[in-house]
């Protein structure tokens, strides 16, 4: 997958079906897409966008090349945004606290850098593994004509994988008969709407797993992936 920043739940519930994680960092970058940006509540209606913004987001730029423009601006940004929560939701403190450790553990400005630093704090805070490998650190090849379906089967047959999942959203992107010709297992990972108690404000679905996190307990967010969760093999 694409390294995406404080993604929704449904990534980390992919994340637990996992052994091995590959952040998928060798493809040209995407510009206003979750790679760099998500949402969370607005203090007042609805919901915002929380962004990280970029300094060389130039036309065919590779994701792994991608720049912070400024971290500390953009932490503190960040951390202004999830003010309004403070006298609301129950674990505000456990989740700045979060979100200012995955900064300070950032030990370049490089985009990908910071966006594997949150799924690495979010996976630890809900206590769950997270073994991952970044593509292009990766000694894999490639042939210069892949079609976007072709990334995955190519990148598991080459790590020796046996089973690949992915996201159900992406289903028309694979041709289940190739995966069988290289014994490799498919499935789609689905994961039901999880709806949870937001005191005082009104409930909006899907936003980052950060607006999760305010609300809800480790445990319950583990409870909500297992119950909410399943994978569909072709």
């Amino acid at each position: 997958m694409q390294p995406y920043f404080f993604p929704y739940l449904g990534h980390f519930a992919l994340i637990s079906a996992c052994d091995s994680w590959i952040v998928f960092d060798i493809s040209q970058y995407t510009r206003k897409s979750w790679m760099n940006r998500n949402r969370i509540l607005h203090p007042k209606q609805g919901w915002q966008y929380i962004s990280i913004p970029v300094e060389n987001a130039t036309l065919g730029i590779a994701t792994s090349q991608i720049l912070v423009k400024d971290l500390d601006a953009s932490r503190d940004e960040l951390l202004g945004k999830l003010s309004h929560y403070c006298k609301v939701a129950p674990y505000y403190k456990q989740v700045v606290s979060l979100v200012k450790e995955c900064f300070a553990a950032v030990a370049d400005n490089r985009l990908v850098t910071l966006n594997i630093q949150s799924l690495k704090a979010v996976t630890s805070y809900l206590g769950m593994s997270f073994n991952y490998q970044i593509c292009s650190e990766l000694d894999l090849t490639f042939s210069p004509d892949m079609a976007p379906g072709d990334w995955a089967l190519e990148i598991s047959r080459q790590y020796g994988a046996n089973t690949y999942i992915n996201p159900s959203s992406g289903l028309r992107l694979f041709d289940p008969a190739a995966f069988e010709r290289a014994d490799i297992k498919l499935g789609f990972s689905y994961f039901d709407p999880f709806v949870y108690h937001a005191t005082g404000r009104t409930f909006e679905a899907g936003l980052s797993i950060i607006d999760v996190m305010m609300w809800c307990s480790p445990e319950e967010i583990k409870n909500a992936i297992v119950k909410l969760h399943h994978i569909d093999y072709v």
